[in-house]
């Protein structure tokens, strides 16, 4: 039970501080202006360092997943049984939940108004022009490519990139905020987008946000599970898990 309630606490952070800067930041729906580029690095720099700080507070109870999406993948790279997986999963949407909720009374205390389309709450949506082929392969891409640098990094067998583990999977989620972000605001986690789209209607937020929920839940399992595969494909022999 204490890993499934770090994982509960780290899901928490993740969307707390994360969406908390971009709603503090009010990175606007409108992404590829020039001017929102602050905004942008801002959102994406948050949610980098709430993974590192994560990473090493529960890292060594639970592995530190924090993201549906990479528990998927660990799953299906056999380094954690199905009972895990789906506990993992549920403590960390429930986790999402308590963040949001936790964002959502202090917003709505101070009377902050909710920007356009993708940024209430924090929560995602599709970016002005994105189609929802275009949002859905968007986060399948960026949602593979994180995965599969966390399966990678994780790895005993990768030499000593698993003593960096933390820092690595950070900075490589503000890598992908600062290409995915003009396309859904980024999401690669449906645990961090579940909370904040249900709070951001309770806030009279964008009501695709909830529409577009799917998007951000089906594409981040898919490619979680692609990741696994590649990872399968290219991983070295005598694999040993690291959590």
């Amino acid at each position: 039970m204490k890993k499934y309630l770090a994982e509960m606490v780290g899901t928490l952070v993740l969307v707390l501080m994360g969406c908390g800067a971009s709603v503090s930041l009010n990175c606007s729906s409108n992404c590829a202006d020039v001017v929102n580029a602050g905004t942008v690095l801002g959102t994406g720099i948050a949610f980098g360092l709430s993974f590192v700080a994560m990473a090493y507070t529960i890292g060594g109870i639970s592995g530190c997943h924090i993201n549906p999406a990479i528990t998927l993948g660990f799953f299906l790279s056999g380094r954690m049984d199905a009972k895990d997986c789906v506990m993992y999963m549920i403590f960390q949407v429930v986790g999402g939940l308590l963040g949001a909720a936790i964002l959502y009374s202090l917003v709505m205390s101070t009377g902050v108004e909710f920007a356009e389309a993708g940024v209430g709450l924090g929560s995602n949506n599709l970016q002005e022009g994105i189609s929802s082929t275009g949002g859905l392969l968007a986060e399948i891409v960026f949602t593979c490519i994180f995965v599969l640098v966390v399966l990678g990094v994780t790895s005993k067998t990768n030499g000593a990139t698993n003593n960096f583990a933390g820092l690595a999977i950070g900075l490589s989620l503000i890598l992908v905020h600062l290409v995915c972000i003009r396309y859904t605001g980024t999401s690669v986690n449906p645990a961090r987008s579940i909370g904040p789209a249900i709070f951001a209607q309770l806030a009279g937020g964008p009501a695709t946000a909830l529409s577009n929920l799917w998007i951000f839940i089906i594409g981040p399992f898919v490619g979680g599970a692609l990741a696994s595969v590649i990872w399968r494909i290219i991983e070295p022999a005598n694999q040993e898990d690291q959590f």
